[in-house]
């Protein structure tokens, strides 16, 4: 997302230089069965834990080894739009929060594209504005995805799935000092929703992050 705020701390560079040793051995054993294959890595997990952060490290550190590599953020993916989405949960009574918000029909036809490497038009949420313009990016010559959001792990096709062990009620002090909302009775229910779908997905990921921010792989 445009304008977003980022607060990269040692402990995500930590967990993403271990996630990328993993990265690293996934796409040679792809390139060896599946040659020319792109490789697909989500980070899930709550509001405030870490995902973009830890995105953004992981992806810094892929594009050291030689690889081009691209950060899809899921949360410009909303169907409705930022400056109408608050009183529509309200009307829905906060029935309607989880993966079922995203455009997942957009969602898949850019993972396509990036898989077929051609050209895409991508929305892409300004937080100042709270306006979604569209972005237009070329895959071509794209080896790598990175899909970060509360639900990212849910998308068909990933090949590494990592999930961050940190619930909102942990993560209070990021969220304010992001700012992205406003810290009140809405949002906390949005947070609760948002926790209960997020932990159903839980079981999708091969790869957890601790509350230490401790790496954990499951095979």
């Amino acid at each position: 997302m445009l304008s977003d705020i980022l607060l990269i701390s040692d402990k995500h560079k930590k967990a993403a230089e271990a996630i990328a040793e993993r990265v690293m051995v996934e796409k040679e054993a792809m390139n060896e069965e599946h040659p020319g294959r792109k490789l697909i890595v989500a980070i899930s997990g709550e509001s405030g834990a870490g995902k973009s952060e830890l995105a953004h490290s992981l992806a810094l550190i892929i594009k050291k080894e030689g690889i081009r590599v691209k950060i899809l953020h899921t949360d410009n993916y909303y169907k409705v739009e930022p400056m109408k989405r608050r009183a529509d949960r309200e009307q829905r009574n906060f029935e309607s929060i989880g993966p079922e918000e995203y455009d997942r029909e957009w969602l898949s036809r850019n993972i396509e594209d990036f898989r077929a490497g051609r050209k895409a038009t991508m929305p892409c949420v300004d937080i100042i504005t709270e306006e979604v313009d569209l972005l237009i990016t070329d895959f071509n010559h794209i080896d790598l995805l990175i899909i970060d959001g509360l639900y990212a792990i849910a998308t068909e096709g990933i090949d590494l799935g990592v999930f961050i062990d940190l619930t909102y009620h942990e993560t209070k002090q990021n969220q304010l000092l992001r700012q992205k909302e406003s810290a009140d009775d809405h949002r906390w229910k949005v947070l609760e929703k948002e926790h209960q779908s997020a932990q159903k997905l839980r079981r999708l990921a091969n790869t957890f992050v601790s509350r230490d921010y401790k790496v954990l792989f499951c095979d």
